[in-house]
């Protein structure tokens, strides 16, 4: 055989490395919670938006195309150059559901009302280094209001997401949506004299708070400190004096959000952004009251500083307060599931206008791993009752069977391998999770009637009951054929 008739190897069947596949319940489960989401949404007035997968890099903002490629981050590629047109344009993977909707607002800015509400799910790719529980696709379920400039929509958004939360499951006490304002930290900025040079330093340094906490700060604040290693962090060379302003603001939560937002005040002196960002939360506060939304579902809490470096005024995050077990056996609190906040200038790229907008995104994957936690998802899924074949030339008759059942809304198939060994069908069934198998040989379709085997009671009288028990409650029972459907129904309720 000539060298390059060799046989080619076989490609191996594996999943890319950062990527995974979905089988039968984690889909269903995911879509089931996306809908009652969705509900939520619709109930609020959002419309729903698909934008394409795909979008130009230079619509995406972030990143730029190099030499060869786009910076690493998304997944990109140059389209063929057309004659006589220059090079082709570099296109990419959407890495969130927020750059598509920049793009949409400008271009459709015409058509669409304003404000403009929409709620968007889907799949979204990041071209970073994979690790545990870290790949390169996952969903995400974003609400943006795009075109407000009023504080009204920001606490729309946290009453929604609070309603969001329930309605997947989460009760009340198990979780909280956390509120703060970029301009309060402005002010705060401005307070304790901080270069503009420096901002972005301290930026930092605040959102190492939760590990580190007040006297961790302050060291990162002002002459540094040494960590867990012993390798020293160079601090960012502010004054005691200069930092008190930035610890009050992160130590002003109070009993409830009157003495909160009573700290803040204090806390950003004189600086008239800084008094403009409290006015805003307690706007926002008296709003959330108003819509029913307590204290113990939302909250102003000046501890939410991550992304503060992004939003430009309010900002939350939904936390999940109840306890599970990590991987080493320890109790720890779940986390966050969801957050948002004000952008107004992401949509000025395009039209060269600010446009106001604020909105919340879900993490998808991370929202089901809770619900599993907590018992409220995870559970085997049921699968579709099995119509056995006794006899091939019967096929017809079968199908007829499965038809009358899906008409009365019961999920149901016919098994189509070899129907040679009855034996391998029921362990079709059962691989299946099916709750009942239908078996008609030829002297029940004389007689017309059909066998129900109820294979869940089955399974546990098999386990569990003595053999009086078994002859007392039959899994299997014999109806007539036109009973079918409700006799199925009775059994899996």
């Amino acid at each position: 055989m000539a060298k390059d008739q060799k046989k080619q190897p076989r490609p191996k069947a594996e999943t890319p490395k950062g990527f995974r596949d979905y089988f039968g319940a984690d889909v269903t489960e995911r879509k089931a919670m996306l809908d009652r989401i969705a509900e939520i949404y619709h109930r609020h007035g959002f419309d729903p938006l698909e934008t394409s997968a795909v979008e130009t890099v230079e619509a995406l903002g972030k990143f730029l195309p190099d030499v060869d490629r786009p910076n690493a981050g998304v997944f990109a590629w140059q389209e063929e150059a057309v004659p006589g047109g220059g090079s082709g344009d570099w296109l990419a993977l959407r890495y969130d559901l927020t750059a598509p909707l920049a793009r949409v607002a400008a271009q459709f800015r015409n058509d669409l009302p304003s404000p403009y509400r929409r709620y968007a799910m889907g799949p979204v790719w990041r071209n970073e280094k994979p690790g545990p529980g870290r790949f390169r696709q996952f969903y995400q379920c974003d609400a943006d209001t795009v075109g407000s400039a009023s504080v009204a929509a920001d606490a729309e958004i946290c009453a929604m997401l609070a309603d969001a939360l329930e309605a997947v499951g989460i009760a009340r006490g198990d979780y909280i949506v956390r509120i703060n304002n970029r301009k309060v930290l402005n002010g705060v900025l401005e307070a304790a004299e901080v270069r503009p040079d420096q901002a972005d330093d301290v930026l930092r340094q605040i959102d190492k708070f939760d590990k580190v906490g007040r006297d961790g700060v302050l060291a990162l604040l002002t002459t540094g400190r040494k960590d867990d290693s012993g390798a020293m962090i160079e601090g960012v060379g502010l004054s005691e004096a200069q930092a008190a302003p930035v610890l009050a603001f992160l130590t002003s939560k109070g009993a409830d959000n009157a003495a909160t937002l009573a700290n803040l005040r204090a806390a950003v002196g004189a600086s008239a952004i800084g008094a403009e960002g409290v006015d805003e939360l307690a706007e926002i506060a008296g709003m959330l009251a108003a819509m029913g939304v307590a204290e113990d579902r939302a909250v102003i809490d000046p501890s939410v500083v991550r992304g503060l470096g992004y939003y430009t005024g309010p900002v939350f995050e939904a936390e999940l307060t109840f306890e599970i077990l990590d991987e080493k056996g320890r109790k720890r609190q779940f986390g966050s599931v969801a957050g948002g906040g004000r952008y107004d200038g992401l949509v000025e790229r395009f039209t060269g206008q600010k446009v106001p907008a604020t909105g919340v995104s879900i993490g998808v994957d991370r929202l089901l791993a809770a619900l599993r936690a907590k018992g409220l998802a995870g559970t085997q899924a049921q699968g579709p009752v099995v119509v056995t074949v006794m006899d091939r030339d019967r096929m017809a008759d079968y199908q007829a069977m499965a038809a009358d059942l899906r008409a009365a809304g019961i999920r149901a198939e016919v098994y189509l391998g070899n129907p040679k060994n009855f034996g391998n069908q029921l362990k079709y069934a059962d691989k299946r999770g099916a709750p009942v198998a239908i078996i008609q040989g030829g002297d029940e379709a004389a007689r017309g009637v059909v066998q129900v085997k109820d294979l869940v009671l089955g399974a546990r009288i098999a386990a569990e009951a003595s053999h009086d028990e078994w002859k007392a409650q039959p899994a299997q029972t014999e109806v007539p054929r036109a009973d079918l459907a409700a006799e199925v129904k009775r059994i899996i309720g």
